[in-house]
Order: C-alpha cells, then structure tokens, then sequence
C-alpha cells in the first residue's frame, strides 16, 4: 500500500497517537476519576502556578510548572514528575485540572512540580529517549537525565519558598523512566520515589520490544508523533499518523508489507528514535546502555514501584525495577505493588473492572487511599508509617490483595505444565516412550491476529480478553487441563520451554497462559449479555524471536529439522485457578500486528523483503527427553 505524501500531511493535523493522547491528556486528570469540577477550583484557589525555567549544570534550561500552596503559615514537601509528553496547560493563568500522584496530595498541602525533560515541549536542549546514565562524569556539558533531576531539585530547594527540605518523586510509563532514574546518585534531598509501569529496558520487554521481537503496532502509532524532530522549544504537540485508510490494523499493516516501509513510504528516513530502532536488530550496546537496572546500587531514599497485571505497555519495567534494587540490599525500603490494572489504571477510576472482568473493589480507590498517599506522607511529612509489606499484590483469580515479606513469595515453588499428546496439559511429565510433536503451518501471509476486534490502534483489551478467537484456527496449539479439583495459585514467574524445529531458520513462538471458566460460570460481566460460561482469560501472554534463544546480542539461524529448545520469560503473574477451572496453553508463531511478522528466513527483519517471507512447518514436541512446558510459581497458601 502506498502512503501519499498528501495523505501523510492531512494525518499530521488530526490526531495524537494513542499513546501519547492518554498520557498528555488522561493522565494530566489523574486521581479521582478524571476531570473534576471541584477539583479543579481546589486547585486554582489554594495553588499559585509559577513557571520557571531551570538552568542545568551545563547552561540548558527546562521547563518548569511549580504549583505552589497559597498558605504560607507552614512548609511544605516537594512533589516531582518529570515527563517528556508535556506540563500543559502552559501559562500562569492556566491550571491543571488535577495535580499530584493524587488531589490527595493537593488537598494535604504539597508543593507540586512538573518538568518537560531536556528536549521537549517548552524546555531547551536535544531530547534523547531513554538516555543512557553517564557514571563517570567530567565536565559540565557530561549530562543524563540523573544529573537534570539532581540539578532541579537543587534548584527547587534553594529558589521555592515554603518547602521543608523534603523531595518525593513519581511519574507513570515514561515519566516512570525518569523517576527510576532521579534513584542513582540521589539529591540527598530525595527522599521518597515511585516508578509507576517505568519503561525500563525497550529491546527485553517494554514497549518497543519483547525478547527481541518488535512491537510494530503500538511502537508504529507512537513513534510517528514521539520520534518527530523538535527544532526549537514549543508548547505544541506532534501529531501522530492517522491516514490508516481502514478501522482494521491488521489490513493496514497486512498493506504495508516488510517494516522497512514504513521508512521508505512515510517516515522518509526523518523519524530519529525510528530510525534507531531499524538501526540496532540486536541487544547490542546501544540498547544495554539504555536500561537502569545495573545502576541501581546503593539506594537511599525509600522506593515503592507500582504496576499492573493488564499493563499492555510497561508489565515488564516495574518487577525488573524492584527486583533490581532488591538485589543490591538497598539501604531504605523497597517494595512493589502488582493490582489488577491496564497502563496507569491505578491512578484514575476506581478500577473495580476490565472488559469481561469484575475485581469486587475498588482497587484503584483503594491504591491511592491506603497505599501511594501514606506512602508519600511518611517519608516527606514523618505521617504515621504505613507499614507497607514488601510486596503488595493482588491476585487476579481470586480479587484480593496479598501481603508478602518478598517476590516472588517463599513458599512459591516451581513446577511444569508439560504439553501432552492429543492437547493434554499436567503437572505430570510425559512418559511416552516415541517423540511425539504437534505440527503447524505459519504462513507470514496470513498471520494469528493479537485480538478479535477491529482496532488500527494497538488499545489494551486484548490482555484481558476472551481467548477463543484463536483457540481455532489450524496454527495455533491448545493444551488443555482436566478440571480443577482444587485451585491452583501462582505467584511468580511464569517461563516458557518448548523444544521445537521447524523448516525455516527462525520463528516467534507466542506462549499464552490461559485460565478457563467453567460452562456453568455465573454471567457476572460488566457487558451486558455477555456468556461467561467457557471463557478463556488470559493470564499471561509473551513472544520469542528464536533467533535470539542462546544470546539477544548474538542473533543464530535455527537449523532447519533440528530440535530446538527455546525458553524464554514470560514475565510474572498472581493468579488463582479455582476448582472447577481449567488451566490452557495456547502456542502459535505469529500475534499480528501488535508484535511485526517473522519472515521465518534467517534475515535482519528490518531490512527484509518481500521474498523474505516463506511459510514454515513448526513442531512442538513433548516426551521425557523433550519436555515442552510452561513453568509456573504455585503458591499452596496464597496468605
């Protein structure tokens, strides 16, 4: 499909990408469910907005909106949330409608602040997504995003009359990115932070990437406004592509062929971050130096990291981030917070449902209330201790909230759902003497769509979404379980195993975890008229790019009719499986086109072609000596 250039114009005056419409937009309304009239008079009679433009160490000066009590009788805390998606409303006469993590915050009296990072919107400098941390700096223009926060807050404490010497800071996806960061090299001033879904490592599970395999759509979408060059500071947005010509992404992208037309017939080459992307295959040094997790040494001031079961951007982010910091005895307390939520669905609504799904509370009400606000309020104003456990997670099965001296918990352990002849799954390994395999044919050309709606937007139904879809079409393998006897409870990791080959020399395996209901299930759901009886709920999903199965950094051709074992993260999950349930694995090569086609020819998939694309035979084996499973954490007790 070609893309005009006129049609590429007229899309750049429409819209946003989704993304970044939820981010700029939604989330600047965080808190009580969304824009409040009430709120919003609190705000502007109890607040005076200053905006500032702080210089940086090395000259460069960034945009600052300071929300500052208009009661002077006491001092206040120093809330941060530095983001690249913009501090709007721009103006001293123009306010927020909401300010804080929470208007819990605004209403107990904080000193709120946000900054466009260095780059973007109305703040000087060359913006660089993702900045790589600079450990050993040596002149003043040697500068990252640590040294930015470091060089704010500095600023804020010394020019911002009123505050008690006290800083906390947040931000959610992105500005959850700069929050992990402002953690290394801490102000001493810093005293409390949470990331919130921090996009922390954009080639291993966030966004971009998940084990080598590119997210074409979500990444497609928010690139075309985020990657867009900024010649000079503006309180505009980009806008992003909206020219799709059809409700159905898996038609446009279907349209548009091999990645590297979106270069060549929209982009045109100009997409900075896109090009980076289509420029590093591999986990080369240019995508390690982008992850914080190996700087996190050290820590002091006191972490909460939150994210959500149904995050369908950042899941991976906030449990690498706790448990990067755990695994360096930090010397303040860290804990995490799981709930059952999509991107930032903690911090707006009251978050008692998704889709097909009830929680039984109002889990995000409850988040902000009993968690985030004491939290914060300990730390920056010596408020009664919380006493948060290290890990607060809900489970998913069940709609409760758990408490844990760790994570995953002690008392986990690890067993294998081994796949089994005619679509079987157990607890038991295969005793079958032969080796036996399941067969399928992926064809590049008609691809397993990611979900059963019509979308061109990536949206975030399809983590939580009825599974049935794809459970019959001929390239996707179902692995059922009898019935439940008992529920089964899992409380950690989740890691795929599957000894394969296939007559091509790569693949994407997808690996869903899938809970099944009953036939008699209670038609409990949100949506009126919907069936619940055989519903299948995805608990967990994930993709492998194969080539990457011994090294990400060193990508291998698979050897075509060799057995292969690849195994891979799925990331983690809390979830319980009641009686009378049934646990499900789902297994295909292809979830378009939320991640982009495998050719299934051992090539740098940037640069493919359409004579690239071959249909494949996979096998998926399963005997004693080739036991293909999913690992799962189950937990006995889930208190």
């Amino acid at each position: 499909m070609k893309i005009t250039t006129n049609q590429w114009q007229q899309a750049s005056g429409v819209v946003l990408c989704l993304f970044l419409s939820l981010l700029a937009n939604r989330l600047a309304a965080q808190a009580s469910g969304g824009i409040n009239k009430a709120d919003s008079a609190y705000v502007r009679e109890n607040y005076t907005k200053l905006e500032r433009m702080v210089p940086m160490r090395d000259g460069v000066k960034l945009f600052t909106s300071i929300y500052v009590p208009k009661n002077t009788d006491q001092t206040y805390p120093i809330m941060l949330d530095r983001t690249p998606y913009s501090v709007a409303p721009y103006g001293e006469d123009k306010y927020k409608t909401s300010i804080g993590p929470s208007m819990l915050f605004a209403r107990d009296g904080y000193i709120i602040v946000y900054q466009d990072v260095r780059g973007k919107y109305m703040s000087e400098g060359d913006f660089v997504a993702v900045k790589p941390y600079m450990p050993n700096k040596k002149k003043k223009t040697d500068v990252d995003e640590i040294s930015d926060t470091y060089d704010t807050i500095d600023w804020l404490l010394k020019n911002i009359p009123n505050n008690n010497g006290r800083v906390g800071t947040w931000g959610i996806s992105a500005p959850g990115f700069y929050t992990t960061t402002t953690l290394i090299d801490a102000h001493p001033a810093l005293k409390a932070a949470s990331p919130q879904a921090p996009v922390t490592d954009w080639f291993m599970g966030d966004d971009r990437h998940h084990n080598g395999a590119f997210f074409l759509m979500g990444t497609f979408a928010f690139l075309s406004s985020y990657g867009q060059p900024r010649p000079e500071p503006t309180p505009k947005n980009s806008p992003g592509f909206s020219a799709y010509g059809t409700p159905s992404g898996y038609e446009f992208y279907m349209n548009l062929g091999p990645i590297k037309n979106a270069n060549e017939q929209i982009f045109k080459g100009k997409n900075a971050i896109w090009n980076e992307m289509m420029d590093h295959e591999a986990y080369d040094a240019f995508w390690q130096a982008r992850t914080p997790v190996p700087y996190l040494k050290n820590i002091k001031p006191a972490v909460m990291t939150v994210g959500g079961w149904f995050d369908q951007e950042d899941l991976y982010g906030p449990l690498k981030v706790y448990a990067g910091i755990e695994r360096n005895n930090p010397q303040s307390p860290n804990s995490l917070v799981m709930g059952p939520w999509i991107h930032g669905g903690w911090s707006r609504g009251p978050g008692e449902t998704l889709g097909n799904i009830r929680f039984g509370d109002k889990t995000s009400v409850f988040y902000r209330e009993t968690i985030e606000f004491p939290f914060f309020g300990h730390y920056l104003k010596d408020k009664p201790d919380p006493q948060l456990p290290k890990a607060y997670i809900f489970d998913t099965g069940l709609n409760q909230w758990n408490k844990y001296d760790q994570w995953p918990p002690k008392t986990a352990q690890e067993k294998k759902l081994y796949f089994h002849p005619n679509g079987k799954l157990s607890f038991d390994m295969p005793q079958i003497s032969q080796t036996p395999f399941d067969e399928y044919v992926s064809d590049p050309k008609k691809p397993v769509p990611y979900t059963a709606e019509i979308r061109n937007v990536r949206g975030s139904d399809f983590m939580y979404e009825d599974q049935r879809f794809a459970a019959t079409r001929p390239d996707v393998m179902v692995y059922e379980s009898d019935t439940l006897t008992e529920d089964v409870t899992i409380a950690g990791n989740v890691l795929a195993d599957l000894f394969v080959s296939t007559t091509g020399t790569d693949a994407d395996f997808v690996v869903k975890l899938i809970d099944v209901y009953p036939a008699a299930a209670p038609n409990n759901s949100p949506i009126p008229g919907t069936k619940m009886g055989g519903f299948q709920l995805l608990v967990r999903g994930e993709v492998m790019r194969a080539k990457f199965r011994n090294s990400f950094s060193k990508p291998e051709a698979m050897k075509p009719g060799e057995v292969t074992e690849v195994k891979f993260d799925m990331q983690d999950a809390a979830h319980t499986f009641k009686k009378g349930h049934k646990l499900m694995v789902q297994a295909q090569s292809s979830w378009f086109p939320l991640v982009d086609r495998n050719p299934q020819t051992f090539v740098n998939i940037y640069q493919a072609t359409e004579a690239d694309f071959k249909k494949a035979t996979h096998r998926i084996y399963f005997s004693p000596q080739q036991p293909s499973s999913v690992m799962v954490s189950v937990l006995k007790d889930p208190n």
